[in-house]
């Protein structure tokens, strides 16, 4: 008899009834995962970016290294499912920041997003951000995607090191550069 682990072959069974799965299994390779280029291919072939860009490279890049919790490169499906609710929750912030409906969002309307995360942060990271996003005075879905995946990011790295909740964390410099270095 073959036990799970040990000889059996491994079945990707789908999930019963989830219209995410589709998608999904459209452009995940045999290993039953998605890469970056097929994460953008998945998105953009869903629509889920609406009426704005497509999804850049980078940007599919930052989303998987996101919820990549084996350093794999790649995501499966439990991670695209939770992606596809944090896009979904990211397009909703952004159009309600988007108060000209331009498609995309200012310096002080990114602020107000951010803000509406949670996150306060000082006027000097603040501007940083706008200058890393900002382009002709604009900022774009998938810049604005791209800021916060970061954002989210580098949050959690500085939250699993700040272990009294002070606002202060120690980083070996091997381990600062694995939290950067993954987006």
């Amino acid at each position: 008899m073959a036990y799970p682990g040990y000889g059996a072959p491994q079945v990707h069974a789908p999930p019963v009834a989830d219209p995410l799965w589709g998608w999904f299994q459209a452009v995940a390779g045999q290993d039953g995962q998605i890469e970056p280029v097929e994460l953008q291919q998945c998105l953009t072939a869903s629509g889920i970016a609406g009426s704005y860009q497509q999804f850049s490279l980078e940007t599919c890049r930052v989303m998987i290294a996101m919820l990549d919790r084996d350093y794999s490169g790649k995501m499966g499906f439990t991670e695209f499912k939770e992606l596809w609710t944090v896009i979904n929750q990211w397009k909703q912030t952004f159009t309600q920041f988007d108060a000209d409906r331009s498609g995309t969002i200012q310096g002080h309307e990114l602020h107000n997003a951010i803000k509406s995360f949670g996150y306060n942060l000082s006027p000097q990271c603040l501007g940083v951000l706008i200058r890393r996003y900002e382009k002709s005075g604009h900022i774009t879905f998938d810049d604005f995607v791209s800021c916060v995946v970061r954002l989210r990011a580098l949050t959690a790295t500085f939250q699993s090191r700040d272990t009294q909740r002070n606002g202060y964390a120690n980083f070996q410099y091997d381990d600062f550069i694995k939290s950067v270095s993954c987006l």
